[in-house]
């Protein structure tokens, strides 16, 4: 049995009613440019709607991790606020460099049908990771309806995520369409997938994806593994791993994992040889590719040849395929071909009517980087939450909100 379907911001009548939408603008900023506006651009489906109808959009975001302590420039959603006015083409008010002050509240009444208004970083506020009250009720005064599209945050119990619209009593409560989207694909993969089921785990931490790996071992058909998280897992085998990452600490965990696997119908691959480096850089010092047993020295930067062509065709035969996590550092040219290959037999199975999601952080950067992400059935936004959502947690973000 799944989640109780919640309501959308389709079904809700918006003309002329103040719609107060939490998005996700964390969008990556270098020299004073946005680097990657994949997040806004995902949320434009819902802002338009809104505006469309006759409503008038008030957006709330955070960006980077400012620790509530007031107004930083480097930390400003001015950036974003110009970026969406272009991808909307027409203005987008930024009343305030503090989005519960006396000017944002103005500019809040003073908007007309069919205005948008981007309200200043909502983690400048000491009250926002604590969801303090008189902070949460300011912003929920802005508001005659509260939507949820912001979902690399819904793993997080905040104040504009979860305070905001406890606050909001009585008024409808729903969610965005890129939240919806997310936990679509999300919620079928996890809940009724179609075999063969197939979950790949890449990134640099096994601790990161451990309890992933034990909700999904009962139902999935095989469980691929790279990156650095793989080594731990090696080393409980008793292999050599050279100077690779090894959680010591997960060792046993590891071999706990080993074990249950082989005594399910669950297939765990992991790498048969590696892409290695003496120093952990671009250039990886000597690189050398090692079956097996990796010499002293030497670091797992890659899954190698081998592996990169086992995993392919094990990726290919599967009907819904989740990946989280690279293969390698595909930051670096030396490093990145098993992430590409990985990527690329998504692309071949989607072809082939798979469902394909990859979710967010690391490995959507990745298939964003390759060209990749339009040929995969879904790239999710968020990274922290796709995980938890794999490891089948609920978020109370969208717990609250109004069942359809």
């Amino acid at each position: 049995m799944g989640p109780m379907p919640k309501k959308t911001i389709a079904s809700v009548d918006v003309r002329s009613k103040r719609v107060l939408i939490r998005v996700d603008f964390n969008v990556p900023i270098e020299d004073g440019a946005i680097t990657d506006d994949r997040r806004i651009r995902e949320a434009l489906t819902t802002i338009k709607s809104v505006i469309d109808r006759g409503g008038r959009c008030i957006l709330m975001s955070h960006l980077g991790r400012p620790e509530g302590k007031g107004f930083q420039p480097e930390f400003s959603l001015r950036i974003a606020a110009d970026k969406l006015s272009q991808l909307l083409g027409k203005p987008v008010g930024f009343p305030s460099n503090d989005c519960t002050d006396a000017a944002s509240a103005a500019a809040v009444a003073a908007m007309k049908d069919g205005d948008v208004l981007l309200l200043e970083n909502v983690r400048f506020q000491a009250g926002e990771k604590k969801g303090e009250a008189t902070y949460c009720a300011k912003l929920a005064a802005y508001g005659d309806i509260y939507v949820n599209d912001a979902f690399g945050t819904s793993h997080r119990a905040e104040g504009s995520m979860v305070g905001v619209p406890k606050a909001m009593t009585g008024k409808p409560k729903v969610m965005g369409f890129l939240v919806e989207k997310e936990m679509k694909y999300l919620d079928a993969a996890v809940g009724k997938p179609v075999k063969p089921f197939i979950v790949i785990l890449g990134g640099a931490k096994v601790s990161d994806k451990m309890a992933c790996i034990e909700n999904l071992l009962p139902k999935a058909d095989t469980i691929i593994v790279g990156g650095a998280m793989a080594y731990t897992f090696l080393a409980a085998l008793g292999k050599k791993v050279g100077t690779s990452r090894v959680e010591a600490d997960r060792i046993a965990d590891a071999k706990k994992i080993i074990d249950h696997a082989a005594r399910s119908k669950c297939e765990l691959l992991l790498p048969v040889d590696h892409v290695c480096g003496t120093v952990f850089s671009e250039d990886g010092g000597d690189i050398e590719v090692f079956d097996e047993n990796i010499k002293d020295g030497f670091m797992g930067l890659d899954i190698g040849p081998k592996t990169q062509t086992k995993y392919a065709l094990a990726i290919r035969k599967g009907k819904t395929i989740v990946w989280n996590g690279p293969m390698g550092v595909f930051e670096w040219q030396a490093f990145a071909t098993g992430t590409n290959q990985v990527a690329k037999a998504l692309v071949d199975a989607t072809k082939n009517g798979a469902t394909t999601i990859v979710g967010g952080g690391d490995s959507a950067a990745a298939v964003e980087k390759f060209g990749l992400a339009n040929s995969l059935s879904h790239v999710s936004t968020g990274g922290g939450a796709s995980l938890e959502m794999l490891e089948g947690k609920k978020f109370e973000s969208v717990e609250l909100l109004d069942n359809a």
